[in-house]
């Protein structure tokens, strides 16, 4: 009998904390699933200035500065420019966290269930961003006397630190962050990810751009604050060709 009674006791001490947790899974936002097999703690609000933002996949990314350093936050797209206080009242911390449509990984991200702006009002109606239609890769022709994006990608080790050429189309374009301005480029030597490669650049070019991309091969880069690739063309000389 007093087995069976402490067993019932055990029963009901385990019951609500696995109820507990799967609540807590429930409310965890669907991009910090991803990330981790067990549901991401939740954080204290957070509050801050706009030094950096972008938007990808519906979310809206911020990097904010507080007393206590900066930091990077995801939520829901909200439109928002540097030099913005914002706060973030809901949030989860992730480590680690492997951004596919931005193509790197942060070391440390929150996620918000909102973000708001001045004024105290959440400014999360806007519209949706278009979506735009993909670039086309088919006819690009590989440089002479250079390789394509999928041959960099493959044999990154050995090319680490030696210069190469590529012919690519621009499939995103980013400009003036740390300084440079960040190229996507494809080939369609392969698809998915190992059809992408990206470069950083002082010229400027528009997205659906033929380029000619002449630069050094670094593997495995890490600049830190999340931006880390398995292969990078650095500081490289890009010819918009058409």
């Amino acid at each position: 009998m007093k087995k069976i009674v402490a067993l019932m006791a055990v029963a009901l001490l385990v019951i609500p904390f696995t109820a507990c947790k799967k609540e807590e899974k429930a409310a965890a936002p669907a991009a910090g699933r991803t990330a981790a097999s067990n549901p991401p703690p939740k954080a204290p609000a957070m509050a801050g200035e706009v030094v950096e933002t972008m938007d990808a996949g519906g979310y809206t990314y911020v990097k904010i500065k507080n007393d206590s350093g900066e930091h990077w936050v995801a939520g829901p797209a909200t439109p928002v420019k540097v030099g913005d206080k914002v706060s973030l009242p809901t949030v989860w911390q992730i480590k680690g966290f492997e951004s596919k449509t931005l193509n790197r990984t942060f070391d440390e991200i929150y996620f918000a269930s909102a973000i708001v702006g001045p004024g105290g009002a959440a400014r999360t109606k806007a519209p949706a961003p278009s979506k735009k239609e993909p670039v086309d890769v088919s006819g690009v022709k590989k440089a002479e006397g250079g390789l394509t994006v999928a041959e960099i990608r493959a044999k990154r080790k050995d090319l680490n630190g030696k210069e190469v050429k590529v012919r690519g189309k621009v499939v995103k374009y980013t400009g003036g962050i740390m300084g440079k301005n960040w190229l996507h480029i494809q080939d369609g030597s392969a698809s998915d990810e190992e059809g992408d490669l990206t470069v950083t650049t002082q010229a400027s070019a528009a997205r659906g751009d033929t380029v000619l991309v002449t630069g050094k091969v670094t593997s495995d880069k890490d600049f830190g604050s999340g931006y880390r690739y398995d292969v990078i063309i650095e500081d490289a000389d890009v010819t918009v060709e058409k």
